[in-house]
């Protein structure tokens, strides 16, 4: 059987035949699927600087940054959030329970502690989410995700990928429903 959208044409001994139609797009698929629009970037560690991507997209932004962590090391980009939050930025994280808890490296207290408000998604196993929302809404909207934690080890010794989607409304407003979903069963950072 054909995938949606693919017409197939086997004829004996002239092997298999693919329409046009196959590069027609599928139609929508209602559970998930939205439109392709905008940039992406893409980027591996630790050949490549990362995490100066993340910065950079943390100064750039102008109205608000929602951030999921599963592990939270990483310095500079801790630094750029706190001063996203001292420049007017509404920046709020939702970290992971455990890690936040049992690496004494985090930088989740230190990011609490300087004004960020925090929250602890506790009502899963891993809160394992690796996501930046930048200025949802707003046309210069940015998505980080990927399997890059904010950590040192992600950009300097794990092999990693970060995709920064920019420009992409429909995707950026699902990642932001998801992070409001998870905000709804958290609980605000006790150190």
């Amino acid at each position: 059987m054909s995938p949606p959208g693919i017409r197939v044409f086997c004829c004996l001994g002239m092997g298999l035949t693919v329409s046009a139609v196959a590069f027609q797009p599928a139609p929508a698929d209602p559970a998930g699927a939205v439109v392709a629009t905008g940039t992406i970037q893409v980027m591996f560690t630790p050949e490549e600087d990362a995490s100066r991507v993340i910065e950079q997209a943390i100064y750039a932004a102008r109205h608000q940054i929602l951030v999921q962590a599963f592990s939270f090391t990483h310095r500079r980009i801790s630094e750029a959030l706190v001063a996203a939050k001292d420049r007017g930025i509404d920046v709020r994280v939702l970290a992971d329970r455990d890690q936040t808890n049992r690496i004494p490296t985090s930088t989740i207290a230190s990011i609490a502690a300087r004004g960020v408000p925090v929250f602890i998604d506790a009502k899963h196993a891993s809160a394992h989410n690796k996501v930046m929302v930048i200025d949802a809404g707003k046309p210069d909207t940015v998505l980080i995700t990927g399997s890059f934690n904010f950590t040192q080890a992600a950009q300097y010794n794990n092999a990693e990928n970060v995709l920064v989607v920019r420009n992409n409304p429909s995707l950026i407003g699902r990642y932001q429903q998801n992070w409001h979903h998870h905000h709804q069963h958290s609980r605000a950072y006790q150190p």
